[in-house]
């Protein structure tokens, strides 16, 4: 429990100032954002810790302190703080000034409404680079096959020279001509979502094969490599938080409560949860968990595209995760002791 010690010392800490900010409703609200992004975060913790555990203790570190700063202050304030300015056309402190009114998000003008029709820009990007992500995944060969006909058949696809981008830019195509109300913003979004993903991709397997070039040794990433491998990290993280962002406002339209509830309680307890699976092991003991984290990331890949369209709630995305997630255990358990 040692590496969750800072998680519930920082939670104690923004519990604390949510009380004296908002009374003992900020404290509930505060609290239910939080239970609501860790139990809905498994796949993203599990995705992370298999890149984690090729980085050196020092860019573990810098995730666990550095990433946490970054999760909470970047991805859960100044990145909504950006959308709404550059929607609204007004500058960062009226964009602040604004989110602390907590306006009602129905109302037209109000910061939770303008973040809210920022969505389908937003959706296409993060959709598109999970789906890389998950895409990536099956398409490489890989030793063991949890749902084995799907599987295979995406590692043939696989055989193709830029499957991934190719299928993606295909269903990112379909989606802003039958889906999106602005075909263009959707568009140009979601050719972001896929080019980010695959310049931190890249840059981090060309960091790591430099790496493994000049040593016969175990790698880990230090470095440029740890710092690509950190990015990749950050990025990751950023494509799973958009939605739980925008959908805290259905919650509270205070700013503030949403920051303590899904930034730092939430996000310092996912990185521990993720550094927690690499030192223990885990994912090489359960070799269908990571499996089921990337179907349960390919499933939410395709909600968050139709959420640029229909009202999918956070609920429904996490529980088909966390269904995924739990069959791959049951799966590994049982693998286990068959073996």
């Amino acid at each position: 429990m040692k590496i969750f010690r800072g998680s519930f010392i920082v939670s104690l800490i923004a519990l604390i100032i949510a009380f004296v900010y908002a009374g003992w409703n900020g404290l509930f609200i505060t609290l239910i954002l939080a239970v609501l992004e860790i139990s809905l975060s498994m796949d993203n913790a599990i995705v992370n810790a298999r890149i984690l555990e090729r980085m050196s203790s020092a860019w573990q570190k810098a995730f666990l302190t550095l990433g946490v700063l970054i999760a909470v202050l970047g991805i859960r304030l100044i990145f909504p703080l950006l959308i709404v300015g550059v929607s609204a056309q007004i500058d960062p402190i009226s964009a602040l000034k604004l989110a602390l009114e907590k306006g009602n998000p129905n109302t037209v003008g109000t910061y939770g409404y303008i973040l809210h029709h920022a969505h389908p820009q937003i959706a296409a990007f993060g959709g598109m680079f999970l789906l890389m992500l998950a895409l990536g995944f099956f398409f490489d060969e890989r030793a063991h096959t949890w749902l084995k006909i799907p599987e295979k058949i995406l590692q043939k696809i696989g055989n193709f020279p830029a499957a991934n981008a190719i299928i993606s830019i295909i269903l990112l195509l379909i989606t802003s001509e039958f889906i999106a109300k602005d075909a263009h913003a959707v568009l140009f979004a979601g050719i972001l979502g896929i080019l980010t993903f695959m310049l931190v991709d890249g840059f981090g397997e060309t960091m790591s094969r430099s790496k493994a070039a000049n040593t016969t040794s175990s790698v880990v990433a230090t470095g440029k490599a740890g710092l690509a491998l950190f990015l990749y990290l950050e990025v990751i993280d950023a494509s799973f938080s958009f939605d739980g962002v925008i959908g805290a406002f259905a919650i509270t339209a205070d700013p503030i409560i949403i920051l303590l509830g899904l930034g730092v309680i939430g996000a310092m307890f996912v990185r521990s949860l993720t550094l927690y699976l690499v030192q223990k092991g885990t994912l090489n003991d359960l070799v269908y968990l990571e499996h089921g984290a990337h179907w349960a990331i390919l499933t939410l890949a395709f909600l968050i595209l139709a959420s640029i369209k229909w009202e999918i709630g956070e609920v429904v995305t996490g529980l088909l995760g966390a269904v995924f997630i739990i069959l791959s255990f049951i799966s590994s358990v049982i693998y286990n002791r068959n073996h």
